[in-house]
């Protein structure tokens, strides 16, 4: 259908905006949306399977000040009515970053990479340098030990570079008095929590001329995003089907049926081997991701990879939503091109001991199997992430 595909849509909303030169002196580098807690998991990994499959991460973006004001208006209140996140200390402890980290991460709406920010946050405020170059360095041997608690999670890895990034880019760095420069520098870390508050909505409202009356959408796995989006659809009266995968072996698409049903939304639950057999019924593909590489292709799910491929072949549009502070200074070259993230996989039979098992939880997907990714900076072609990753790391 002509009118729902992706250039017809694109063409419409470029005709009906102005775009605005992007200065990026006013650039602000930001996180996002919130996983589940792994306080136990951090203290207590286990030796075969990696922290990053036991809690799917969020993590940090790149926003300028005209979205920060289209976020407000998307949320339907001021950045002042964002839930208090204050973290107490404990008098006559000494500050740890780590455990700074464990107490924003026990918050169920706080994703991992903004706990991540939040506790370098706290870095600044508690330490006792008198110089720039003294703070530097107590915040790169505080992200680098943040980083280390869990390799294989792209969100914290990338949150915290693009925080450094941040701090090392402000105009802060000019002031003459350094207790000035902390302020600034700690005012602008707070304004990260601000923006990846508010990144899911952006990105619900962004998609919602994509989907529209009588589609049928596939998803895979449990995406807070991508929730967000057909929910908001649902909200706004939109009549649509969705196919969820099994998602196996953890069935994230069986959790994601529930919340649908909850929602009054017509849902069928796939075995993840019907995905071809399906796939002719289908309008849309819908996934998250965990991480946006610079070629523009995502790693996700196990699973995604074969999803787009069998889309790609059938001429079915696959979009991705996910928050741009998931873009990651990555750029995998092929499946095996990545710290492996492991999982638990029961089959429910005993397993010869000689027999392997893929342990893998994700895979890559180039970009040239995806068509549109939703983010909060706006609608992007895979081409451009790496446009978006230069004028950030630059």
């Amino acid at each position: 259908m002509w009118r729902g595909s992706a250039s017809f849509i694109l063409d419409k909303q470029q005709s009906n905006t102005v775009p605005r030169q992007r200065n990026p002196s006013d650039t602000l580098t930001l996180p996002s949306s919130p996983p589940l807690s792994m306080d136990d998991t951090l203290q207590n990994p286990p030796n075969n399977i990696s922290a990053y499959y036991q809690t799917r991460a969020a993590h940090n973006a790149v926003v300028t000040s005209d979205w920060l004001a289209q976020a407000q208006a998307a949320i339907g209140h001021d950045v002042d009515d964002a839930p208090e996140t204050t973290v107490e200390t404990v008098a006559g402890k000494p500050f740890s970053v780590i455990d700074e980290f464990n107490s924003w991460r026990k918050q169920p709406e706080l994703a991992e990479a903004v706990a991540a920010i939040r506790a370098l946050a706290a870095v600044i405020k508690n330490c006792q340098a008198t110089t720039m170059m003294e703070l530097e360095i107590e915040l790169k041997k505080a992200s680098d030990s943040l980083k280390s608690g869990d390799k294989t999670s792209i969100s914290l890895t990338a949150g915290c570079d693009l925080f450094m990034r941040y701090v090392t880019r402000t105009s802060a760095l000019e002031y003459e008095d350094f207790n000035s420069a902390k302020s600034r520098l700690i005012e602008r870390a707070e304004k990260f929590g601000e923006i990846s508050y508010k990144a899911r909505r952006i990105i619900a409202m962004l998609s919602q001329d994509f989907i529209f009356d009588g589609c049928t959408i596939l998803v895979h796995g449990f995406s807070r995003v991508v929730l967000e989006v057909l929910k908001t659809a649902a909200q706004s009266k939109k009549l649509f089907r969705v196919f969820c995968t099994e998602g196996r072996p953890d069935r994230t698409g069986l959790r994601l049926s529930n919340e649908l049903a909850k929602l009054d939304v017509p849902v069928k639950l796939l075995i993840d081997s019907a995905v071809a057999y399906t796939m002719d019924e289908i309008d849309m593909v819908f996934v998250g991701a965990d991480g946006v590489v610079e070629s523009g292709g995502i790693i996700n799910m196990m699973g995604t990879f074969q999803i787009a491929l069998v889309a790609h072949s059938m001429n079915k549009p696959v979009y991705v939503a996910a928050e741009s502070y998931k873009f990651a200074r990555l750029y995998p070259l092929d499946q095996k091109d990545m710290v492996p993230a492991l999982r638990p996989i029961d089959f429910g039979v005993p397993i010869p001991s000689k027999v392997e098992v893929e342990t893998s939880a994700r895979d890559y997907t180039p970009p040239q199997y995806l068509t549109l990714l939703f983010t909060d900076l706006g609608v992007l072609t895979p081409s451009v992430v790496s446009d978006e990753l230069i004028q950030l790391y630059l």
